[in-house]
């Protein structure tokens, strides 16, 4: 998300609503993605391929590692170069920070980092906010309070950032050993942000516009007992609406596990599902974008 300033992001939320509106079927006919996923996803993957396909493109690609060459030693940067002769966008996944950029210096066409381990997930961003948006009528002068799995929460890295550029006020909640990373505070204290971390979501429910809940990432563990100190940390349900604010919205980036209870789901609070929609206008926006095949 650094790579965007406040007016990149507004225009790309701006095409993903007239991607929403519109017919753009032909837009992208000749072009092809590659959709190189090192990492599970059903979302992502589905939603950028979907995407291609809705705009005229082709899609080419893996969604197992398995069946690339990375399982006979060939390097990230050889993958790349190899790769960029086939297509003419990349969409990856990867299993280690910092692997976009990587990828990114490696290539001559566009890289959209589709997450890459415990750093960023900057289309789930765009995603997440344009939810926010149709939902709340504005980025500013919200109350927006992130539960759970902050530490190798990618999805809360990037939007917390992201976010930043507006007036908002974040609340991070969340056991002390999966708290916020000490930077990334640092970084929105330094730009003024109002923060505050608590280890509870029953004092600060009240004041609540936005709940953005995540996982606790049993895949980001290096040891299970920790993570199973934490599994359980939140468990939300339907009781805790009683104290919050009729309009509050709920999000999460998904799979859940156990943190969202299924009552919850056919409450007017639970965007979760609609913000997994929101996928569709928000990458094609970002793959015509990308491909200059709209301003």
């Amino acid at each position: 998300m650094r790579d965007f300033s406040k007016e990149e992001i507004l225009h790309v939320l701006k095409t993903a609503k007239k991607m929403e509106d519109g017919k753009f079927s032909d837009l992208l006919n000749g072009k092809i993605m590659a959709s190189l996923f090192f990492e599970p996803s059903t979302r992502t993957r589905l939603s950028f391929e979907s995407s291609m396909n809705s705009l005229g493109g082709r899609v080419i690609g893996f969604s197992d590692p398995k069946q690339s060459s990375s399982v006979k030693g060939e390097s990230l940067q050889d993958a790349i170069k190899i790769t960029e002769g086939y297509c003419d966008v990349i969409v990856m996944r990867h299993y280690l920070e910092g692997a976009a950029k990587l990828a990114a210096e490696s290539a001559n066409i566009p890289i959209i980092n589709a997450g890459d381990g415990a750093n960023q997930h900057p289309t789930q961003t765009f995603l997440d906010l344009y939810t926010i948006l149709k939902f709340k009528g504005k980025l500013d002068g919200l109350t927006v309070g992130f539960l759970g799995d902050l530490k190798y929460g990618r999805t809360v890295h990037s939007l917390a950032y992201a976010l930043s550029y507006f007036n908002v006020n974040m609340v991070f909640i969340a056991p002390e050993s999966l708290e916020m990373p000490s930077n990334d505070l640092k970084e929105l204290k330094d730009k003024k942000i109002n923060c505050k971390e608590v280890e509870s979501l029953n004092p600060v429910i009240k004041d609540l516009d936005v709940i953005y809940a995540t996982r606790i990432q049993k895949e980001r563990f290096s040891d299970s007992l920790e993570y199973e100190k934490v599994k359980d940390a939140f468990i939300l349900d339907k009781s805790i609406l009683k104290n919050a604010k009729d309009e509050l919205i709920i999000l999460h980036p998904l799979p859940r596990v156990n943190e969202l209870n299924y009552d919850l789901d056919d409450t007017d609070n639970a965007v979760y599902f609609d913000q997994a929609k929101n996928g569709i206008p928000v990458r094609k926006a970002l793959l015509a974008l990308v491909l200059g095949k709209i301003q």
